[in-house]
C-alpha cells in the first residue's frame, strides 16, 4: 500500500508569450509546499513528473523547500504522458482567429469559455488540435503513469504534473465521464495537492485540490489558478 501525492505546478506565466515558466510567485508556492511537506515529516520513495519546464521547476522548488536533510528520491522519473494539453491548439481548432491577450476580466472569461468548448470537442473526437495527441491517447498517457506507480513503487510517491493530467487521473480513478474532468480541471489551483491510496491492483481517491501549505492570512494572496 502506498500514497500518491499529485501536485499541480506553481503559477506559470499566463498571457505571456512563453507560458511554460514559473512566475516569481510560482517559485515561492513550490518552495512553500516543500517546507510544509518537510514539516509533516513526509518521506518520498519515488518522484515522477512530466517533461515541461514548469513541472520540473516546481519539483525542484519542492525539493529545495524540504531542505538538505529531507528524505526524497534523488532520481526523477520523467513521464511525458503527464504533460499538459496545448490550450492554444485546443482553442485554435475551433477559433482560428487569435484571441486577444486576456488582460481584462471579460477577456479572461472569454478565453476559458472557448477553451471549455474546445476541450469538449477534442474529447468527443470532433476536432484534432494541431500537434496534439487524440484525447484517447492523452488519457492513455496519464493512465500509464498511474499504472507505473502502482506496479513499480510503494510508500509515498510525489507526482508533479498539470491541471489537465491531474483532473484526467481523478476522472480515470473515479470512472467519471470525460466532460466532468473539464470542471475538475478548471478548479485545480497552483501547487494544489491531491492524494490517492494505491496498491499493485488499484487506486482510490483520498483528497482533491488541497492547499494546506497556504492556509492562513499570510498566504491569502498566494492562491492562484493559472
Amino acid at each position: 500500500m502506498g500514497t500518491l501525492y499529485l501536485v499541480r505546478h506553481g503559477q506559470a506565466s499566463f498571457g505571456a508569450e512563453n507560458y511554460d515558466q514559473l512566475s516569481e510567485l510560482g517559485h515561492r508556492q513550490s518552495h512553500r509546499l516543500g517546507e510544509y511537506l518537510a514539516s509533516r515529516g513526509l518521506q518520498f520513495s519515488a518522484t515522477i513528473r512530466g517533461s515541461l519546464k514548469r513541472q520540473a521547476d516546481t519539483l525542484t522548488g519542492i525539493q529545495k523547500g524540504m531542505g538538505e536533510g529531507a528524505s526524497i528520491a534523488n532520481q526523477e522519473t520523467v513521464w511525458p504522458g503527464l504533460n499538459e494539453y496545448d490550450s492554444h491548439a485546443v482553442i485554435a481548432a475551433i477559433h482560428p482567429m487569435p484571441l486577444p491577450k486576456p488582460d481584462t476580466p471579460a477577456l479572461y472569461r472569454q478565453h476559458f469559455r472557448i477553451l471549455r468548448d474546445g476541450l469538449t470537442q477534442w474529447m468527443a473526437g470532433v476536432t484534432s488540435p494541431h500537434g496534439m495527441p487524440s484525447y484517447v491517447e492523452f488519457v492513455e498517457g496519464v493512465a500509464s503513469a498511474l499504472a507505473h506507480v502502482r506496479k513499480n513503487t510503494d510508500g509515498n510517491v510525489l507526482m508533479v504534473s498539470s491541471g489537465g493530467p491531474i483532473s484526467t487521473a481523478v476522472g480515470h480513478v473515479l470512472g467519471c465521464p470525460a466532460e466532468s474532468t473539464i470542471e475538475l480541471n478548471m478548479r485545480i489551483r497552483n501547487t494544489a495537492v491531491s492524494e490517492f491510496n494505491f496498491n499493485p491492483k488499484r487506486m482510490s481517491l483520498i483528497s482533491f485540490n488541497n492547499l494546506p501549505h497556504l492556509d492562513g492570512s499570510d498566504y491569502a494572496n498566494w492562491i492562484t489558478h493559472a
